[in-house]
């Protein structure tokens, strides 16, 4: 009897991952996000031969050496001009994807990198420093872009039982754009005098294979049906990402948050800002993409060369220790991808930046005590190992996934504008203020990162509602105490949820 019993129990089984969706999500990604990780590690090895191009073309063009002033002046402007054009990237972002769609802005963005790639590759040869830093300026702007579309864009394609997996692709491409930035630049390979504009030319590849793939490839059905009205684009879509013809239920779970926002179009950023029925999910956006940058780890690939030297490591070690950190980020974020469908992403998120302080805690006793024992160096390598695996397993990816779950569709343009302004402008901030910080801490510096993380956790941990295999009017549902919405708007969403 407990056997038949056994047997009537229905089974819900989960669509397969299908060949479409992986293609989509991984070639949308290698354009998009590994560019951005490449970019953060990629200025790194080639910084003085980049210099020493600059010393030369002033004394040509000027006929003395330029001053040490405006050496260091052109180089800082060079690295953080990328933070502004990231900036410019995320506020255009939302107009363009109105415009052009998810998948519209991640192909028209790439003629971004491929004009980066030119100007920054072909620098040398013009004998123009001004177009490194300009391409620099046009590569953020892609950037940007892409950190707001791409998120979007894998979050709208991904069945929700698998929608935070596909959404750390975003994060491991960025690892691995970083430590592929690292091996090309290595002094055995592009990291020479006479091979550095390779470096910069390679950036055109992956934007010319995100070229060659994605037309072929499905727009989002979400945006299909609720912006476009496209009802058959829609079931196409879903018929292809998911690899089945009957996505009715699919097609009618859209259809209920179409019907919840009635007739609004996409809001604006100012009606964002001041609608109540979102408020604490945009402040909990905007507070986790501020822990997103100033949690440390960027601090850390900004000045790894610095900070190893510190923790008392020859300069010829330092490239081999530094591309040993690329990897570790790599194999995190991977771990994080396979296991965010079973911890959920709060777990990670607190895990995280828990672990971050802890870590940041020891770093700074080791580098306090240095010089007492010759094996301090690698404990303190050992945890900066520890606080780049730490970033990875959530918090350097999921605040993405965040964006794109916690918003509906007409909220979910201008919210990522936010975010991005937020990530970005804390990312020049960060830059800017680190060494003024260093040389007030000293080895205490990174215990401004600890307060930093263990606030981030204690404000996750007090507000954030586990997203994981939720639909989006779900998870707005969880915000509607919380931003004391009116019992009868209440009423209106749980019927909207469950009706049916």
């Amino acid at each position: 009897m407990l056997d038949e019993k056994v047997q009537k129990i229905p089974v819900v089984r989960k669509p397969p991952v299908t060949a479409c969706l992986l293609t989509a999500a991984f070639f949308s990604a290698l354009g998009s996000s590994f560019l951005y990780g490449y970019n953060l590690s990629v200025v790194n090895a080639p910084a003085v031969y980049i210099k020493a191009f600059y010393n030369k073309t002033w004394t040509e063009r000027y006929g003395q050496p330029i001053g040490t002033e405006t050496a260091t002046l052109l180089w800082s402007v060079t690295v953080s001009i990328f933070s502004i054009g990231g900036l410019l990237g995320a506020w255009s972002a939302s107009l363009i994807i109105g415009i052009l769609g998810r998948k519209g802005t991640l192909l028209v963005n790439n003629s971004f990198a491929i004009v980066a790639a030119l100007l920054l590759s072909l620098g040398e040869t013009a004998k123009s420093f001004e177009m490194l830093i300009i391409g620099r300026l046009v590569m953020g702007v892609d950037s940007g872009i892409a950190l707001s579309a791409l998120p979007m864009y894998l979050g709208e394609i991904s069945p929700r039982h698998i929608r935070g997996s596909i959404g750390q692709l975003n994060s491991i491409l960025i690892c691995l754009g970083v430590f592929v930035g690292q091996v090309l630049g290595m002094p055995e390979l592009l990291g020479q005098e006479s091979r550095w504009n390779f470096l910069f030319a390679f950036l055109a590849v992956p934007a010319l294979l995100q070229l060659c793939v994605l037309p072929f490839l499905p727009e989002s059905p979400r945006y299909l049906l609720i912006e476009k009205r496209d009802d058959a684009g829609a079931k196409k879509a879903f018929q292809r990402f998911l690899g089945k013809k009957d996505v009715t239920c699919e097609l009618e779970d859209v259809l209920k948050e179409g019907q919840a926002l009635g007739n609004q179009s996409t809001v604006t950023v100012l009606q964002l800002l001041k609608s109540r029925n979102v408020r604490w999910q945009l402040i909990t956006i905007v507070i986790t993409m501020v822990c997103y940058q100033l949690c440390g780890l960027n601090a850390i690939w900004y000045y790894t060369h610095r900070i190893f030297k510190a923790a008392g490591f020859s300069d010829s070690i330092i490239p081999y220790i530094t591309l040993s950190t690329g990897a570790v980020e790599t194999l995190a974020a991977i771990a994080s991808g396979i296991v965010i469908e079973r911890t959920g992403r709060k777990i990670l998120l607190i895990f995280g930046f828990s672990s971050m302080a802890v870590f940041f805690g020891l770093l700074t006793v080791f580098l306090n005590f240095q010089d007492s024992t010759p094996w301090i160096p690698y404990l303190s390598y050992v945890c900066i190992l520890a606080v780049i695996a730490s970033f990875c397993s959530g918090p350097g990816g999921i605040p993405f996934i965040l964006t794109s779950e916690l918003f509906e569709q007409s909220y979910r343009r201008p919210a990522f504008m936010i975010a991005g302004t937020v990530n970005w402008l804390s990312n020049f901030a960060l830059g800017l203020l680190f060494p003024f910080i260093q040389e007030g801490l000293q080895s205490n510096a990174f215990l401004f990162f600890l307060v930093i993380c263990v606030l981030g956790s204690i404000y996750l941990f007090m507000i954030l509602p586990e997203t994981k295999n939720k639909t989006f009017m779900e998870i707005s549902q969880n915000f509607i105490k919380l931003n004391n919405i009116s019992a009868s708007n209440s009423q209106h969403l749980k019927l909207t949820v469950y009706e049916g």
